[in-house]
């Protein structure tokens, strides 16, 4: 087992170096808000083409089968079962469901008091070259299985939300690497120097606790490897004994990531490193070029687009 390796969300690919690769890390950021927030107050089409569109968007790119096929196949199957559970369920509104139009052709209407006139009840024959459109609330019933317009509407918003909230952001570290997105936000952030909010030293802990993660993992992956070499026989040592052991573990793991903090701080030390506005590491040169430019002007029809067909109604 490994969890480096193993784990599917939030692997940076480093080969090979695609377009997504090499735009603007500021222009992907925006991007990737912009999918997280067009899909508030929109229509089920619109959430509909934004799963479509990162489809495509991984496909044209021309990421490795093998990466996007382990990463993309069990989300899309999460939201197929989470849209299944939810066209099911019962949609909340507690009612019973009537049809719109009634199952005769002839409609008889009376007076509000036949006691008080003698008019004869007229009698309103529906003209038959009239196709009269059928609308049913209930799309689909049988037994306890029950699929309403609205229990429909709501799996297809879940199922959608689902997808782009998760594999945009996975699409994004996919093709980022941890600098180019700390680079990227120090940059957008610039504007609250103003505030006297230490955005440098922000980014900073954002660069280190992304560098951290790997360590976290690793000594998790090393730690369930020597439990599983000892062949703990589980079954002899019962709940407690279990529980036990596993607190013993967890110590350990927070024994070894203490000392590994401690190891990167006397090495930023050693290094004479004092505070981060003396002690600067331009990672990257963010300049916009021609395809950053191109992505822009795409990104300016998108939300055009959103505007003019994705409101809900």
């Amino acid at each position: 087992m490994d969890l480096l390796r193993s784990l599917p969300i939030g692997l940076y690919l480093e080969q090979p170096q695609t377009w997504l690769h090499k735009l603007d890390p500021r222009i992907k950021f925006i991007w990737l808000m912009s999918f997280l927030t067009t899909y508030i107050f929109a229509n089920n089409l619109w959430r509909v083409l934004l799963v479509v569109l990162l489809i495509i968007a991984t496909l044209i790119a021309r990421i490795p089968k093998r990466v996007w096929q382990q990463q993309m196949g069990w989300l899309l199957m999460l939201c197929f079962f989470v849209l299944v559970i939810a066209a099911i369920s019962p949609d909340g509104l507690g009612i019973s469901y009537q049809p719109r139009l009634p199952e005769n052709d002839l409609i008889s209407t009376e007076q509000s008091n036949p006691a008080t006139s003698t008019t004869p009840t007229p009698t309103i024959e529906t003209s038959p070259t009239h196709d009269q459109q059928k609308y049913s609330y209930v799309l689909f019933e049988k037994g306890a299985i029950k699929v309403t317009r609205r229990s429909l509407d709501l799996a297809i918003s879940l199922s959608t939300i689902l997808f782009t909230v998760i594999y945009s952001t996975n699409l994004y570290l996919l093709t980022t690497a941890a600098e180019e997105i700390t680079a990227a936000l120090e940059s957008l952030m610039q504007p609250l120097q103003r505030f006297n909010i230490p955005v440098t030293e922000i980014t900073l802990m954002l660069t280190l606790s992304l560098r951290f993660i790997p360590l976290v993992l690793e000594e998790v992956q090393n730690l369930v490897r020597s439990i599983m070499t000892r062949a703990i026989n589980w079954k002899k040592l019962g709940l407690k004994g279990a529980v036990k052991v596993w607190m013993l573990v967890a110590e350990r793991l927070l024994q070894n990531l203490l000392l590994r903090a401690e190891q990167m701080a006397n090495a930023m030390m050693v290094r004479g490193f004092t505070s981060p506005n003396e002690h600067r590491v331009q990672w990257h040169d963010l300049r916009l070029k021609r395809r950053d430019w191109l992505a822009i002007a795409t990104l300016i029809l998108f939300w055009g687009v959103r505007l003019a067909i994705g409101n809900e109604v």
